[in-house]
């Protein structure tokens, strides 16, 4: 017979490690499932300036997280190293099912993440950290006086791009289409903005530099027309921001949980699921900030829950 876990985690992102951090600590026997690397998205940025109580002399993604590896060792959750192709979620107990194995929990939480969309361009795997982000509020101090590129046309795109405004000296807005997805009134704030330029009806084709982003080419859709850019001779480099979406680890869940039209998966204010005994933490749940800061309190929430669902159903 399978060992029956008070508490499965899926995920050791952020989220996925503060729950099994919480649920460690509240001695109920806990099995993280990670398919790869800790830490998720994270486990890529270079630094990290605004998560509590970090080095503030210098924080990187991977170093944080393997504090908090650390930490949840120290609590006694188990580890296992797996990948879930189906999963079984009603009942007392829920089973999720990997190619070599079945894994038995009381409860389950859900923290597999999301994923930016990638641009699609040439390079691109090559310069992400290097001058390509994801996420401007993690990374715009770092352009602070240089030139950046914002691609997308959404409300995100749009919105992060004039955040962007307050570090960068230039920002530019490149769009497939000839104007902008984003709401109207976020157009107008926009279009008021000094800060902001617009290349119309472009596509980013590629990307290059000498180990950091330094020049880049792109493709008028409607003329074919090809452009390279390159960096100001002073800076070296410039920044290039992707705002096309992000893409939820949620495939699993389909048909099973209740989830918007993108595939970020809905709860309560608590992480409560539609399947009692499911919860969900960090990126993969329909929220409004995707940060360390948030994906490690919607963790913590998630693991208290799980414990006082197994107090109240035993």
């Amino acid at each position: 017979m399978s060992k029956i876990y008070d508490v499965i985690i899926l995920g050791a992102g952020p989220a996925g490690l503060a729950a099994g951090l919480y649920a460690g600590r509240s001695r109920l026997s806990t099995l993280i499932i990670e398919k790869g690397k800790d830490g998720g998205q994270i486990a890529i940025t270079d630094e990290i300036e605004n998560y509590p109580g970090q080095i503030v002399e210098g924080e990187s993604g991977p170093s944080l997280i393997a504090r908090m590896t650390q930490q949840v060792e120290k609590f006694g959750a188990e580890r296992v190293t797996d990948v879930i192709n189906s999963v079984e979620l009603d009942g007392d107990v829920k089973k999720l099912k990997s190619a070599k194995a079945e894994y038995l929990g009381k409860t389950v939480i859900i923290a597999t993440g999301a994923f930016a969309r990638p641009i699609g361009c040439k390079n691109e795997k090559e310069f992400m950290g290097k001058g390509i982000s994801y996420c401007a509020t993690c990374d715009a101090n770092f352009f602070e006086d240089f030139e950046v590129y914002v691609v997308g046309g959404g409300d995100s795109a749009v919105e992060e791009a004039m955040y962007l405004t307050k570090f960068a000296r230039k920002v530019t807005i490149i769009h497939r289409r000839d104007e902008l997805r984003a709401a109207k009134s976020i157009q107008e704030k926009a279009f008021k903005n000094d800060k902001l330029h617009f290349l119309w009806d472009t596509v980013v084709e590629e990307v290059n530099g000498d180990g950091i982003l330094s020049s880049m080419t792109v493709k008028n859709v409607k003329t074919g027309e090809l452009t390279t850019i390159e960096a100001d001779e002073d800076d070296g480099m410039f920044g290039v921001f992707g705002f096309i979406g992000t893409i939820p680890n949620s495939k699993v869940f389909e048909g099973v949980i209740d989830m918007d039209e993108r595939g970020y998966i809905k709860s309560d204010e608590n992480m409560h699921t539609n399947i009692p005994g499911v919860f969900v933490a960090g990126d993969v749940r329909i929220k409004s900030l995707r940060q360390v800061v948030t994906a490690a309190a919607d963790g913590a929430i998630a693991a208290t829950q799980a414990e006082k669902y197994i107090n109240e159903n035993e």
